[in-house]
């Protein structure tokens, strides 16, 4: 009996040890974590919501109404192809993600050469949750 008692207990505390090293969940991690590991943001829901045609409690347009996905293809404003790598160097001494967060929350803040200042009117940080944000954030990180 005393054998068996040291077996379930070794059983037992060899369970606790694996649970307290992670793993957690049955999903796999997605690249959204990897992009943008600071905002908590998931692309995929970050990608739904760019592409819906209003967000926001406002109604606002939908980032797609007037920014492509496509290279050189301008709609209204810059096109967003590449916006991951270009956010990077966009503005010395910022990174890519506050950049990013920045022209979603204060879109005139940093106006793309060649537009003009005042055409991005919406300020979505105040249409948009925090969790929105932090989703199209994650989205814009993942267009390399």
């Amino acid at each position: 009996m005393r054998k068996f008692s040291l077996v379930v207990l070794l059983v037992l505390a060899l369970s606790l040890l694996l649970a307290a090293c992670g793993g957690g969940g049955s999903e796999p991690a997605s690249d959204s974590a990897a992009v943008a590991p600071r905002s908590g943001g998931n692309a995929a829901n970050g990608e739904k919501l760019y592409k819906q045609p209003v967000i926001g409690k406002n109604s606002a347009p939908g980032c797609n109404t007037c920014h492509s996905l496509d290279e050189g293809v301008v709609l209204v404003g810059p096109s967003h192809a590449g916006m991951g790598t270009r956010a990077a160097t966009a503005v010395s001494g910022q990174s890519a993600e506050d950049y990013l967060r920045e022209s979603i929350t204060n879109p005139n803040a940093h106006v793309t050469e060649g537009y003009a200042q005042g055409v991005m009117y919406q300020n979505y940080g105040t249409d948009l949750t925090e969790q929105e944000i932090n989703d199209l954030v994650a989205f814009l990180m993942s267009l390399k």
